[in-house]
């Protein structure tokens, strides 16, 4: 039997169940998008998209589903003790896919200290400013005018599975010409004494000069095999600033298949920053349009990946207009029996005259074991362009080893510095000071083995 075929029985068993404890803006889009999935199925490697991930293959295994929103037994404001210095952050958590509410974290207080968290960190949020932070049941009508827009269920498998099963998301609205001076965090959760399969939804909407930076971040508690999908519709506005990152530290059992949309108006500034340490299997697909004049897009990312585990990045870059700017940088270092991949496509259309493009993937493999797939991709079709993209595939710098060991350094701290340095480049595409320092410190410690989780804190890291 395909694997779709379970899913399309449990919808068809279970719609009313789905409808009844899911949010309205998501209950308009069901319908339609479990067509669209019943047409398309799950993606696999004979799609050109997904030949380096089979995607299919990972929704084989049989994982439950909450479709009842059931409280999970965690309490995040215990078991997460983030302890990154200097960064101060607006806190929010994700538990497996529901947003995490005060209502539901006040019952199970046992402090003042808790409650006073609670208060300055609760769902909703509304700012004084007009900044918006909740549940998808909590701002429903401005969900619906924005929902799935961007995330087209038409021609993407996945997309179309986690529409049709999606039952809440974290929406974040920043009105016009507001900055919002603190980052928010986002912790995303997984907990689950059983496989367990979640379905995230993200919607992210910047009105015209409005600025804002957001760092989302992965762990599981529980070292139960989990399959995570996610859909993330970003809307920046004219002269709007948004920084997005993302940083992934769960465990070997863990399967994250995550589809970015983003829409960029005129004179955007836009920096997306996905960051692997410790994972199962990660597919991230990112798609940009670049839709207004001078709009800029700094598109990264880094992979550290051991064992057996699986990294696969794909961006697409649509330059749809004339004069924007995009600069794309990718970074794998592979060790053991780890494999990468990497598919980048720019594509410029016609009449998008003087857009400046570049992409770079640079990917070092430690052992002959380990194996990268690289695929950039140019589509051109103005006279008056730059655009550049390159990649490269190597192993440590035997010199540069016996170089150091000359002058006394150890072989192993020899490669980890040479790892290090490697990467280094794309975590100082951070433009969050204390963020920056503190990722340097977490690549560190993943290279040298050690766990990347903060002093205290109960997060499985590894």
């Amino acid at each position: 039997m395909k694997p779709e075929q379970q899913y399309i029985d449990l919808y068809t068993q279970a719609e009313a169940l789905l409808r009844a404890h899911s949010a309205a803006p998501l209950n308009e889009l069901r319908a339609r998008a479990f067509a669209d999935f019943e047409r398309l199925g799950f993606p696999t490697r004979r799609q050109e998209d997904c030949k380096y991930t089979d995607v299919a293959q990972a929704f084989e295994p049989d994982y439950g589903m909450n479709l009842k929103r059931l409280q999970m037994p965690v309490n995040p404001y215990e078991v997460f003790k983030c302890d990154v210095p200097n960064m101060s952050t607006s806190l929010f958590f994700v538990v497996n896919d529901m947003f995490y509410s005060a209502a539901s974290y006040k019952l199970q207080a046992t402090s003042s200290d808790a409650e006073e968290l609670v208060t300055r960190s609760s769902s909703p949020v509304a700012n004084a400013n007009g900044m918006l932070i909740g549940s998808f049941r909590d701002y429903p009508e401005l969900v619906s005018r924005y929902l799935g827009t961007l995330a087209d269920t038409s021609n993407d498998g996945l997309t179309a599975f986690n529409t049709a099963f999606a039952q809440d998301g974290v929406v974040l609205y920043v009105p016009r010409g507001v900055v919002v001076e603190k980052p928010i965090q986002l912790i995303n959760i997984l907990r689950s004494t059983v496989p367990l399969l979640v379905n995230r939804r993200v919607l992210i909407v910047l009105e015209d000069d409005a600025q804002a930076r957001l760092l989302v971040c992965d762990h599981a508690m529980d070292e139960v095999n989990f399959l995570a999908t996610q859909v993330i519709e970003v809307f920046v506005g004219r002269n709007a600033t948004f920084d997005l990152y993302e940083l992934e530290e769960t465990h070997t059992g863990t399967t994250r298949l995550s589809n970015l949309y983003v829409r960029q108006e005129a004179g955007s500034n836009v920096l997306l920053n996905g960051m692997t340490l410790t994972c199962g299997t990660t597919r991230n697909t990112a798609r940009v349009l670049l839709a207004g004049e001078q709009a800029t897009l700094d598109l990264c990312g880094m992979a550290i990946a051991d064992q057996n585990q699986h990294v696969d990045n794909r961006t697409v870059v649509d330059h749809a207009v004339p004069s924007c700017t995009s600069r794309q940088l990718y970074k794998y270092v592979l060790d053991d029996h780890a494999t990468g991949a990497f598919a980048g496509l720019v594509l410029v259309r016609p009449g998008a005259q003087h857009t400046d493009a570049r992409q770079t993937n640079r990917n070092l493999c430690a052992t002959r074991d380990a194996r990268m797939y690289t695929q950039p991709q140019l589509e051109i079709y103005a006279d008056d362009v730059k655009c550049s993209h390159g990649a490269t595939v190597g192993q440590l710098d035997n010199q540069a080893l016996f170089y150091m060991q000359q002058r006394g350094i150890p072989l192993r701290e020899a490669r980890l510095l040479l790892m290090f340095a490697f990467v280094g480049e794309v975590v100082d595409t951070i433009r969050l000071d204390a963020l920056r320092d503190r990722l340097h410190h977490l690549v560190e410690k993943r290279f040298r083995g050690e766990l990347g989780r903060c002093r205290d804190c109960k997060m499985m890291c590894k």
